[in-house]
């Protein structure tokens, strides 16, 4: 029998990790088994437990992974101040990022499921918004980010609600023109703190 060093089994963990976090954005937790998102990483079902305790193991993880990649790749490297809120909040309601929910946002994509997750995936998806947020408190309010932080917890819940809608509307100039009222609401919701 071959052994593999450490470093692959670290990559086949993360690339299994990465495909059911895609998967599970487009199909839903319940939508997706195990056998699927297997095949997504080109692996077998038999080597799953190789790699998880169980379904619920990985998708705690992906979506650790998912809020920690949307933290890495939108948030944390968006300019400082309200600029960088102001680039985030332009990418979130993009056309772009609503159309792609494998390669979206895990808040939009999920947020119902996770709120009927076990404990241990609400967990994950805490501490990833957690993180989110202090990103956004740290641009609304430089100097004191605590206190931002109820504000910026529900300008994310407006971001996702407002993109959970216009992914579910069939009428696509509604749906177009709901994502330009969601960039206005939010700058007046952010502008609005900027001047309390």
């Amino acid at each position: 029998m071959m052994r593999y060093p450490k470093e692959h089994k670290h990559r086949t963990r993360q690339r299994i990790v990465t495909t059911a976090g895609r998967r599970l954005k487009s199909n839903g937790i319940d939508g997706s088994g195990v056998a699927t998102l297997m095949k997504d990483a080109g692996l077998t079902v038999g080597t799953f437990y190789a790699y998880f305790d169980s379904k619920d193991d990985l998708v705690a993880t992906a979506v650790a992974d998912q809020m920690r990649t949307q933290h890495e790749n939108i948030v944390a490297q968006a300019a400082p101040g309200r600029a960088g809120l102001e680039q985030i909040i332009r990418w979130y309601f993009s056309t772009e990022q609503r159309d792609s929910i494998e390669d979206g946002c895990p808040n939009a994509a999920l947020l119902d499921e996770i709120g009927r997750s076990t404990d241990r995936t609400k967990q994950a998806y805490t501490d990833g918004a957690l993180t989110l947020i202090d990103g956004f408190a740290a641009r609304l309010a430089p100097h004191d980010p605590p206190s931002a932080r109820p504000k910026s917890l529900s300008l994310l819940g407006m971001m996702a609600g407002t993109l959970q809608l216009s992914r579910a509307l069939t009428d696509r100039q509604l749906a177009d023109q709901l994502l330009e009222q969601g960039i206005h609401n939010a700058l007046a919701l952010i502008d609005a703190e900027q001047h309390n």
